[in-house]
């Protein structure tokens, strides 16, 4: 008899009333606009669990989804009370973990909530956007929410978001505005912003200041593994190089980054990523309400069928990666 699978999956998505609510009004419109999806992103009971048996999911981490830059403090401090209220009064709480939603325009507001849903709400890290309003997180400021994340030892998922509006009109063209969103968003630029955002937190020296500092990509790596070798060899030597820095960026890949494969429905992109990346680092997600949860597990049944992976492999991206990152732990079947 075939073992029951088992998944763990990080990104997948949620939206408290006091998040929702200060969110853009076109970011508003623009989710309402998908029958259904806002009614799946404030669940966290019965329509929710059923979607995760349906994908043989067995725990899920909870996260706020783009936040068009970050809310205010007060309406972080609400969002994350909220969502661990949901966890607790849901009929099945033990399947839930939770990231915060940080103030991302403040680094220590962001380093103090952190702090507060860590220790308070037991939350196992944080899932941020990707830039406040255009900027990055490499500018000292942001040393302070760094530290914090490496003195509680939880990781950062680093999340697409919006283009600002400064870096939105760099998508648009002869085409209409429709087209210019989606390549602003997920159909490129959200992936290859984040990505972009890494390199910067490396050539900044954030990884020799924070050798400890734990990120996350999502996206099958959001561009990066595909570009690695270049971007190896271009940090090093062309032009002088991004440096000087203690950590090379191959060992920065390899001790500091893991990725999911949340969203990319394809066994090709973990052919490449499996010639650069430890297997150690790969988990899998989902990137829930916004992808299914049955096609995730139908990419799963892929992947065990592609021979790419062995059974303890397999075993590790499903959840045993995730497990050990977040010290969580799922409940384990009887043995065959």
């Amino acid at each position: 008899m075939k073992r029951p699978r088992q998944l763990l999956s990080l990104e997948e998505h949620y939206y408290s009333n006091a998040v929702f609510s200060s969110l853009d009004e076109r970011v508003q419109r623009t989710l309402e606009a998908v029958p259904g999806l806002v009614d799946q992103l404030v669940n966290v009971g019965e329509e929710r669990l059923a979607s995760m048996d349906r994908g043989d999911i067995t725990l899920q981490v909870i996260s706020h989804a783009f936040t068009s830059g970050g809310p205010s403090p007060d309406t972080c401090r609400r969002g994350n009370n909220q969502l661990a209220r949901a966890i607790l009064s849901s009929c099945q709480p033990t399947r839930f973990a939770a990231f915060a939603v940080l103030p991302v325009a403040d680094p220590a507001a962001s380093a103090l909530e952190l702090h507060r849903c860590v220790s308070q709400l037991g939350f196992v890290g944080a899932l941020i956007d990707n830039h406040a309003d255009g900027t990055h997180y490499d500018a000292t400021a942001y040393a302070v929410l760094w530290a914090k994340a490496c003195e509680l030892d939880v990781p950062i998922y680093l999340h697409p978001t919006w283009p600002s509006a400064a870096m939105g009109a760099h998508y648009a063209g002869n085409y209409p505005n429709a087209v210019s969103t989606s390549l602003g968003g997920p159909g490129w630029g959200w992936h290859a912003d984040v990505g972009l955002h890494v390199l910067k937190l490396f050539a900044a020296g954030v990884f020799d200041m924070f050798p400890s500092l734990k990120i996350i990509l999502g996206h099958m790596g959001e561009m990066l593994p595909f570009m690695l070798e270049r971007c190896i060899e271009m940090s090093k030597g062309f032009a002088g190089g991004w440096g000087p820095r203690v950590r090379p960026l191959r060992q920065v890949w390899d001790e500091n980054i893991w990725i999911t494969t949340s969203g990319a429905w394809s066994v090709a992109p973990m052919r490449c990523i499996l010639a650069n990346t430890r297997v150690e680092r790969i988990m899998y997600s989902v990137d829930y309400p916004f992808e299914s949860n049955e096609k995730g597990r139908r990419w799963f049944e892929q992947l065990e069928e592609s021979g790419l992976l062995s059974r303890e492999e397999l075993e590790m991206v499903a959840h045993g990666n995730a497990e050990k990152l977040l010290r969580v732990q799922l409940p384990r079947c009887a043995p065959e």
